[in-house]
């Protein structure tokens, strides 16, 4: 429910709550919103430089598994060329001395048929394993976290060459489950900071990311630690993410939960010689550093601004009363005017010198105001006794003619009401041209002094300007050739119509109107180009005032020859307003004739109309009631000949 007053910003609220809020608000609103919107679009930066640093950390690990695996290939197909084999049980020895030397996990002789060298990620079960190695079976072992079993399998880098001289083809490879060196040659290269000696040369502190390798969703290789300190070795992607990559074959760039925290992760599949998605390759550096970071940034700024306010309103505040206290002893003064007491004055204020210098201003105003309120008080009285003394006169000296005496005493009665009312219009017209100085005198104060007052000063300038109008629109109506611009005038139509747009704009913005435009002439006119426009802002202002719900006025002008054959040109002013009846439409050109009662004077048709013949030209209009009203304006061109 409502205790049915109008809201707080509908209500006459003082100037100095106007003032506060016009100070206090940028401060306390519109800053923080300013502050806010900065720093949401920081965060939302960095985010993305994050993430797209994640891909490029992730790009940097695939190439170098990529270089490990053509590495391999290499180094088993030079050793497949060069190596001379034993005999023998020679053999053995032979395969696990290269073995190691080589760098590899196995190497094995397959009779099998000769084939062309190659190398790739492989998965090899728990069987193929121990027939190469029990120890390498043991060591691909994964316990599962959760404990939920135990992953047998294991993802190798499987190069294979031929043996020169043929005979079969030499076979060896790495194996990847729980390969420490290859995972932390992988974070050392992508990660400096996780190597302990580039930790110690660094100064602060970095974000320390994670390279893992995934069987599956099923981390076999890893830098990720787990809560007790071990690397997180069997622990799973989070479902979302298999789904996305495993399933789908897609890449994933965002966060996602990696053990124990959030991270900005970036995962890729890892395919087998056949194409088949056997595995993932991740990169990512924990979000919770860059949360920190940004919850310390938002605390600083909110205390800066905090303290900054506690400190900046007071002194405001203190130095707004200096401005306040003047300008409410005027606004009291002001009203002791309105109420009648002409004596009211404000006196010596303190305050901002403009503001002291405005009070006395005010002051010497009303002076001046009083004595010619006087002045005129005492003219009209003395007027007056003249009038009453001549009557008095005039009868005394012609009782026998009565009748002539009163016609006498009436034609001299009026004579003198003329000679009161030039004297009086006079006298009007002085203190008249002493307010509109006055005014502009007191709007450069209050403007210099930073007071509001532009409502009551504007009201006061806008009723003087509207009696100069007035008087303005009769004389240029019964005397319209002094107005007119004797020189001679080429108008081009088109930029005489682009013209006027700037010209209501904030009438158009204000009623929700659009203007259409659709212009097609190349001639030239010669009627004045302000006399031109004055015609056509009168027919679109009339048109935006008859629209008050919003609408479209559309002015189109084309090269028309008038029915006696002058060249010239059709102007069409058209709106989608509610019309006219035939009754208004007969009288629109009427002078005086309006249907806006008090608000208009009838006088901008007729103006348009005079304008228009006196140019030899044409206007007319048509409506219909709901929709609309066309007006038709014909100008001669300036080559035509006069009618």
């Amino acid at each position: 429910m409502t205790d049915g007053r109008a809201p707080l910003w509908q209500r006459d609220t003082s100037v100095r709550f106007r003032l506060l809020v016009i100070a206090l608000l940028p401060i306390l609103v519109l800053m923080p919103v300013l502050i806010g919107v900065t720093m949401q679009r920081w965060i939302a930066r960095t985010d993305q430089i994050l993430l797209t640093r994640v891909t490029s950390d992730l790009v940097v690990a695939h190439q170098y598994l990529a270089h490990l695996i053509d590495s391999t290939g290499q180094n088993v197909a030079v050793f497949g060329e060069t190596a001379e084999m034993p005999e023998g049980a020679a053999r053995a020895g032979w395969l696990e001395e290269n073995r190691e030397r080589l760098g590899l996990d196995f190497l094995w002789l397959d009779d099998g048929a000769n084939s062309p060298a190659s190398s790739g990620i492989e998965v090899l079960g728990p069987d193929e394993l121990a027939a190469l190695s029990p120890a390498l079976a043991e060591r691909a072992k994964i316990a599962l976290d959760p404990p939920t079993g135990v992953e047998r399998r294991g993802l190798v880098i499987l190069a294979s060459s031929p043996l020169r001289g043929g005979g079969g083809r030499i076979v060896g490879g790495i194996l990847l489950n729980h390969n420490a060196d290859f995972i932390d040659g992988i974070s050392a290269l992508v990660y400096p900071v996780s190597d302990p000696g580039v930790a110690r040369r660094v100064d602060g502190p970095l974000d320390h990311g994670v390279i893992s390798l995934f069987l599956d969703d099923i981390r076999i290789s890893t830098t990720a630690r787990a809560a007790n300190g071990a690397r997180a070795i069997g622990t799973r992607a989070a479902p979302p993410v298999r789904e996305r990559v495993l399933v789908e074959g897609e890449t994933w760039n965002d966060t996602a939960f990696v053990v124990n925290d959030w991270y900005l992760s970036a995962y890729e599949p890892i395919r087998d010689s056949r194409g088949n998605r056997v595995g993932m390759l991740y990169a990512g550096i924990p979000e919770a550093p860059y949360r920190q970071a940004r919850r310390i940034t938002w605390t600083i700024i909110i205390g800066v601004f905090t303290a900054l306010t506690l400190v900046s309103v007071p002194l405001f505040l203190h130095w707004a009363r200096g401005i306040f206290r003047p300008l409410e002893a005027m606004g009291r003064t002001i009203g002791h005017v309105d109420a009648g007491d002409m004596g009211a004055r404000t006196g010596a204020v303190q305050g901002a010198e403009e503001i002291t210098r405005l009070s006395q201003h005010l002051d010497q105003l009303l002076d001046r105001l009083q004595a010619r309120e006087r002045d005129l008080r005492e003219l009209n009285a003395d007027l007056n006794t003249r009038v009453e003394e001549r009557t008095a006169d005039l009868t005394r000296s012609n009782l026998a003619l009565e009748a002539a005496s009163r016609q006498l005493v009436l034609s001299e009665k009026l004579a003198t009401i003329g000679e009161v009312t030039a004297g009086v219009a006079h006298e009007i017209n002085n203190p008249l041209a002493v307010m509109q100085g006055n005014l502009e005198i007191l709007r450069m104060i209050v403007a210099e002094a930073g007071g509001d007052a532009t409502v009551e000063l504007t009201l006061i300038d806008e009723q003087i300007r509207r009696i100069s109008a007035l008087v303005g629109q009769l004389l240029q109506f019964a005397r319209p050739e002094e107005f007119a611009d004797g020189r001679a005038a080429s108008t081009d139509p088109q930029a005489a119509v682009a013209g006027i747009r700037p010209l209501i704009r904030h009438l158009l913005d204000r009623s929700g109107v659009t203007l259409e435009t659709d212009l097609h002439s190349g001639r030239v006119l010669r009627i004045n180009r302000h006399e031109l426009q004055q015609i056509l802002v009168n027919l679109t202002v009339n048109a935006i005032q008859a629209m008050p719900s919003g609408g479209v006025i559309r002015i189109a002008c084309r090269d028309e020859a008038a029915p006696d054959g002058r060249p010239g040109v059709l102007f069409t002013v058209s709106d989608t307003g509610a019309g006219m009846d035939a009754a208004t439409l007969s009288r629109i050109f009427d002078p005086f004739f309006t249907t806006r009662g008090s608000a208009g004077t009838g006088l901008g048709l007729p103006i348009c109309q005079a304008i228009v013949a006196r140019q030899e030209g044409q206007i007319r209009a048509e409506s219909t009631l709901g929709e609309g009203t066309r007006f038709f304006i014909w100008l001669p061109a300036a080559d035509a000949p006069a009618s």
